[in-house]
């Protein structure tokens, strides 16, 4: 790859060249751990070797399969057994984790580097009870992506404008969406009109959640679209998150021969390769697409659709809006890097931690095909030069635009983060894949769902549960 071509020239030890190490870690062994590679591992093992110039110190990255990450950490960590350094994780996962992770030394929370950081990652993301419990190495949000060469064709402009009666570009709207999805799909030629993924364990539930925030993340009610934030009771069956399920499984019909199979890995190359008009995905596909690809230069970026219909939980009611609300779903919410408390390498932990999420070394991290890293930092979408390597001018603008404008969207929507949300999660997907396989109705599917997160709620602490949603969503406590 290019970028590890960059990363090898940028060692600070030229041939016969001793620096000394600064700060000095000699004989200090962090054992740093996250998902099976490339995605993420690659990018922490980059770092390491960065971080093993530096300061003379030796990194161990030790990669676990996605799923056996929560337990493992968890267990671990509660446990004390001082198994683990440094830990990659998901944001969702810090609620349950923050007890015992260190906070993030006050020498880290300051300067340009800190400010760097996009204010929904530093503020949000990274806090738990008002401290910081780790620090974003990847900023993850899921987006659309198209192909110029088929969006910009002025054949299939026209025919498209004939068949439905506007302009074909970038869908504001869910309806737009199908349209578009269900214009290109032609199997016979090989092309379908969209991917997405619906495999269980394959991160499925996020692509739902991108559907639903749409329809559910009210303007006028934050925090509303999981739990109803007065009482912590489901909001996940009612009618805006009936359509999201509805929308989500049609989108089957548009996806190439076994999509119930696809996980998310498998959009990207699905992507990438030409096969489909668009997916939707984090900005991975973008990157694959412009470096591995067969549709080189031919990359767009767009902010998921929107809807002029918000589905108000206090009144029982759609509510109409004039324009399309853009809810952007921040799904995943971006890898995230903690020091266990029971690590007996704190302070070289949090340096190493430094180095992964340094503007240099994020620089090179989120323009490497397969490192799994998205923007997080002003300067990441400032610096376009910093793209060209990958994409085009044109590509370049448009994937950091659509991103920049995600998370700056007045309505973006949040990721659901709460303890035990391996639980809930793992009692939505269950559910949700009848649905799809057409064993259940949504409406079923649905409720039985939100019967079983109120009794997750009630074994948790109803009280505990509702104060720790309402902090995640930026609700001040009930009084």
């Amino acid at each position: 790859m290019k970028r590890l071509l960059l990363a090898a020239a940028l060692t600070p030890l030229a041939a016969g060249t001793a620096l000394a190490c600064e700060p000095d870690f000699t004989g200090v062994t962090l054992t740093v751990s996250t998902q099976n590679g490339p995605f993420v591992a690659s990018a922490m093992a980059m770092a390491g070797q960065a971080w093993e110039e530096k300061t003379c110190g030796t990194v161990n990255v030790v990669e676990f399969p996605f799923g056996e990450l929560y337990p493992k950490f968890l267990t671990a960590m509660s446990q004390q057994t001082g198994d683990f350094d440094v830990i990659g994780f998901t944001p969702a996962w810090l609620p349950d984790f923050a007890p015992y992770l260190s906070t993030m030394p006050e020498s880290l929370r300051e300067g340009s580097d800190w400010e760097d950081i996009h204010p929904v990652f530093r503020e949000r993301l990274m806090v738990w009870n008002d401290e910081v419990k780790s620090a974003t190495m990847d900023g993850d949000m899921h987006m659309l992506n198209l192909r110029a060469d088929l969006m910009q064709d002025p054949d299939e402009m026209a025919a498209f404008e004939e068949q439905y009666g506007y302009p074909l570009a970038a869908p504001a709207t869910w309806d737009q969406y199908y349209d578009i999805a269900e214009f290109f799909h032609r199997p016979d030629e090989g092309l379908y009109g969209t991917a997405e993924a619906f495999r269980r364990g394959g991160q499925q539930f996020w692509y739902f959640f991108s559907h639903a925030a749409s329809y559910t993340n009210h303007p006028d009610n934050p925090g509303s679209m999981f739990f109803d934030p007065e009482t912590m009771d489901a909001q996940v069956n009612n009618p805006g998150w009936v359509r999201a399920l509805e929308d989500y499984k049609r989108s089957v019909e548009f996806n190439p021969p076994g999509a119930l199979n696809n996980g998310s890995g498998d959009v990207r190359p699905l992507y990438a390769g030409g096969t489909v008009a668009m997916n939707i995905d984090w900005a991975d596909s973008g990157v694959l697409g412009a470096t591995e690809g067969s549709i080189a230069g031919n990359v767009r970026t767009a902010m998921l659709p929107g809807s002029t219909e918000i589905w108000n939980h206090k009144t029982g009611e759609w509510d109409s809006f004039d324009e399309p609300v853009a809810s952007p779903f921040l799904a995943f919410g971006g890898w995230q890097a903690g020091v266990p408390a029971d690590s007996r390498n704190q302070e070289a932990a949090w340096d190493y931690v430094a180095t992964l999420t340094s503007p240099e070394q994020s620089g090179i991290a989120i323009v490497t095909a397969n490192t799994g890293i998205n923007p997080y930092r002003f300067s990441h979408y400032e610096n376009i030069d910093n793209w060209l390597e990958i994409f085009t001018r044109e590509e370049a603008e448009s994937y950091l635009s659509a991103q920049r404008a995600s998370l700056d969207a007045p309505n973006v929507a949040l990721d659901l983060r709460l303890p035990g949300f391996f639980s809930y999660t793992e009692v939505l997907e269950i559910e949700l894949s009848k649905a799809l396989a057409g064993d259940v109705t949504p409406q079923e599917a649905l409720d039985t769902i939100a019967q079983e997160w109120d009794k997750l709620t009630d074994e948790f602490g109803r009280e505990t549960q509702l104060a720790a949603y309402r902090a995640s969503v930026g609700l001040p406590p009930l009084e």
